[in-house]
C-alpha cells in the first residue's frame, strides 16, 4: 500500500510539471503575438500609406529658389522660381531624399524638382521617384586643347656655337744692334791703312838718305 502511494505521488508530480511547462509555452506565445501586433500597429500608424492626405510644400527659404527639371543643379536646367511662402503639391522624393517632386506650375501635367532643404513638408505618403533622364552627359575630366596647348612648351633647337680657329701666331723677330758690321768693308779699310803705312815707311827711308 505504501509503494502504491509513493508511486501514485511521483506520478501526480510528474503530471504537475508537465502541465505547468505547457501552461508556460501557451502563455509566452500569447504575449509574443500581442507584442508583435502592437509593434506592427505603432508601425502603420507611423507610415504614411498610400490615399492618405495629398502633403505640400511651403517655400520657408529667405529668397526665392529655383525649381529644375530634375533632382541636381548640375544636370537639370532651372524651369522657374518659388518665392518666400510659395506652396505647391508633392508628388514625390528622389532615392535620397534630397529633393522632392512638386505640381509646377501649379496644375495637371506640370512637375518640377525643389531642394528639400530649403522647404516645409506637411505630413503624407510621398512615394520615390526615379529621376527622368537628363540632357546633358555626365561630366567627365577632359581637357581643354587649346588650354592645354598653353602648357605645352617644345624645346626649340639651339644651333652649337661653330669653332672658329685662332689667328695664326706670329712671332715678332729683333734685330741684333750689336752684331758687327760686314767684314767686307772693313777689310778694304785695314788693307788700305796697311798700305798708306808702308808707302810712308817706305818715303821716310828714303828722305834720310
Amino acid at each position: 500500500m505504501k509503494r502504491f502511494w509513493f508511486q501514485f505521488s511521483i506520478w501526480t508530480c510528474i503530471a504537475a510539471s508537465f502541465l505547468g511547462l505547457v501552461l508556460g509555452a501557451t502563455s509566452r506565445t500569447s504575449v509574443s503575438a500581442q507584442t508583435a501586433a502592437t509593434l506592427q500597429n505603432t508601425v502603420q500608424a507611423d507610415t504614411p500609406t498610400p490615399g492618405g492626405p495629398t502633403p505640400f510644400i511651403t517655400q520657408t527659404y529667405s529668397e526665392p529658389i529655383n525649381v529644375r527639371t530634375g533632382p541636381s543643379t548640375v544636370y537639370y536646367p532651372i524651369i522657374g522660381q518659388l518665392p518666400v511662402g510659395a506652396m505647391a503639391p508633392a508628388l514625390g522624393v528622389s532615392p535620397s531624399r534630397a529633393w522632392i517632386q512638386i505640381s509646377y506650375p501649379p496644375g495637371p501635367g506640370g512637375v518640377g524638382w525643389v531642394y528639400a532643404a530649403n522647404v516645409t513638408l506637411s505630413p503624407g505618403y510621398l512615394p520615390v521617384i526615379e529621376p527622368p533622364p537628363t540632357s546633358t552627359p555626365l561630366a567627365t575630366d577632359t581637357i581643354d586643347p587649346t588650354f592645354a596647348a598653353q602648357f605645352n612648351i617644345q624645346p626649340t633647337s639651339t644651333r652649337l656655337p661653330t669653332f672658329t680657329p685662332p689667328a695664326p701666331l706670329v712671332i715678332p723677330t729683333f734685330a741684333n744692334s750689336m752684331a758687327s758690321p760686314s767684314s767686307s768693308p772693313m777689310g778694304a779699310v785695314i788693307m788700305i791703312v796697311a798700305i798708306s803705312g808702308t808707302l810712308v815707311l817706305v818715303v821716310s827711308l828714303f828722305v834720310r838718305r
